[in-house]
């Protein structure tokens, strides 16, 4: 006769197995997500994608000379703002809309504005704060109380310290003050390698890969900003546009840091070949041209994701200068579309002044900028259309996924689809909404698993309103005139791989009616 026990055990089991459900009972309902187009960004770059705006201080002994570039001999006891205030200067950045903020620790003339142990050519030589001071410290303070990121800038070239030129013993204290930087202050999310000097600067090889990796191994999530990275490129010029072909892919190994670096990357590619003919190679010119007419447009054949930050000031110098006013809000806007809109952070200066404040007047144009944009694109006038496409690849990446409003979803065609006429994603806006007029159209690829878009193009209604190449992070087209359609379709060619669209907006852009575009 059995026992007691073996009956529970029995009991328990038939249980169980009433719980567990067999294969016929369960299926997965999940889609598999397509593999990403190599490359693709890291987590750190990913979040400084997502940010859009950012931005720069320059301040230090050219606030006092009303210099650009300073010449080193400067005496510290110059530096004497009266009035300094950390907190001001990221206020200024939170109402531009700004996530994170770039102090200018050493420009090129040398001067430190924290207390270096290898330099007295620093804060500690300076009257202000009883030559105790450390602007660095109060900015990151400032920064952190404020709930923005910090960054710093620590120019290679140095026009007083008597090292330069000797490669090793200059190279050795540049890399003693970015670990006094990069342990001394918390965490930084981005540090600036500038790559300008002089024409007659003393010529020495910079130990930039000892550098990078020494900043990789002190800070493992920040970012590297130089001529190519690794992190985050130059856009090639400071005047805040990318180019309308914008891709967050190059070729790092072909790019030098330093004056006209990426210009001969771009020319490299067109055209190669040897003096005598016995080994010629002549790389794809169409291809070449298509891609890299300059700096600005990356290169979709790129092994390396470095994608592009666009630098600017909001005055004409970098540095404060009495008789300088900021830009009007006109050409803000203008730099936003065509930096933001074109796959670029926008990296806006404002240079606090010889009091240490941002002037009231820049406070002023950023919170009207910042207050534009988000007029601009705070509302969706595509909420609630109905959204389909040419194809789907399964439930979980649906076109409706564009309308959402989050990073982390987005529609996915099937490989098949659009590989000879394009693929497309329409939009049916509800009837309330059709009459909206709108004059901005956003699209946004998921770049987490790659850039993808080549060429696209929108209709409302049938009628074309809108072309262009990339995509990106974010493409914001500004229509010629207002819109008020039923029907928007966005038309895709994607070569690298089935399109990843995140988001699709219509938008109405109210301060740029009275402008020509």
């Amino acid at each position: 006769m059995a026992s007691p026990l073996l009956y529970c055990l029995a009991a328990a089991a038939l249980a169980i197995g009433a719980l567990v459900p067999t294969s016929e009972a369960w299926r997965p309902t999940a889609t598999t997500p397509p593999l990403p187009v190599l490359p693709i960004p890291s987590a750190a770059q990913l979040k400084w994608q997502r940010r859009e705006v950012i931005m720069f201080f320059h301040f230090g002994m050219n606030t006092f000379t009303g210099s650009e570039w300073g010449t080193g001999t400067e005496d510290p006891s110059l530096f004497r703002p009266a009035a300094l205030d950390a907190a001001q200067w990221v206020g200024a950045a939170r109402a531009a809309g700004a996530s994170l903020a770039i102090l200018v620790a050493k420009h090129h003339d040398g001067f430190c504005l924290w207390p270096s142990a290898y330099m007295d050519h620093s804060v500690r030589a300076s009257p202000w704060r009883a030559g105790r001071g450390d602007v660095v410290r109060e900015f990151v303070r400032a920064a952190r109380a404020g709930g923005v990121d910090a960054g710093l800038y620590l120019s290679p070239w140095d026009r007083h310290d008597a090292r330069y030129g000797k490669e090793v013993a200059y190279s050795e204290y540049y890399e003693a003050q970015l670990h006094e930087l990069l342990t001394g202050y918390g965490s930084v999310s981005e540090i600036w390698f500038d790559g300008a000097k002089g024409k007659n600067a003393t010529n020495m090889t910079y130990h930039f890969q000892e550098w990078f990796q020494t900043v990789k191994q002190l800070q493992r999530s920040i970012n590297i900003f130089s001529d190519d990275g690794p992190d985050v490129r130059w856009v090639g010029d400071e005047k805040g546009f990318a180019g309308t072909t914008c891709w967050s892919t190059v070729n790092r190994s072909m790019i030098t840091i330093g004056e006209a670096g990426i210009e001969k990357y771009v020319r490299d590619q067109s055209v190669s070949s040897s003096v005598n003919g016995a080994v010629h190679r002549l790389v794809d010119y169409a291809h070449a041209c298509a891609i890299a007419v300059s700096c600005q447009q990356g290169d979709p054949r790129g092994q390396d994701w470095v994608p592009p930050e666009c630098d600017l000031s909001i005055r004409p110098g970098w540095f404060w200068h009495k008789n300088e006013t900021a830009k009007p809000l006109s050409q803000l806007l203008e730099i936003y579309y065509n930096s933001v809109g074109r796959n670029c952070v926008l990296l806006l200066n404002a240079p606090p002044n010889s009091t240490g404040l941002v002037e009231d007047a820049d406070v002023a144009r950023l919170r009207e900028f910042g207050s534009a944009v988000a007029t601009i694109f705070g509302t969706n006038l595509a909420a609630g259309s109905a959204a389909r496409a040419s194809s789907e690849r399964g439930g979980g990446l649906a076109a409706r996924n564009v309308l959402d409003g989050r990073d982390d979803t987005y529609w996915a065609p099937t490989a098949e689809d659009g590989r000879r006429n394009g693929y497309w994603i329409e939009l049916r806006r509800p009837p309330g909404s059709a009459g909206r007029p709108f004059n901005v159209v956003r699209i946004q690829e998921h770049v987490a698993l790659g850039q993808r878009v080549e060429r696209h193009a929108v209709y409302v209604d049938g009628a074309p309103v809108a072309n262009g190449t990339t995509v990106g992070h974010k493409r914001l087209h500004r229509l010629p005139r207002a819109v008020a359609g039923g029907t928007v379709r966005v038309w895709i060619a994607a070569r690298r791989g089935p399109p990843l669209l995140s988001a699709v907006g219509l938008h109405h852009d109210p301060f740029v009616e009275a402008d020509s575009l």
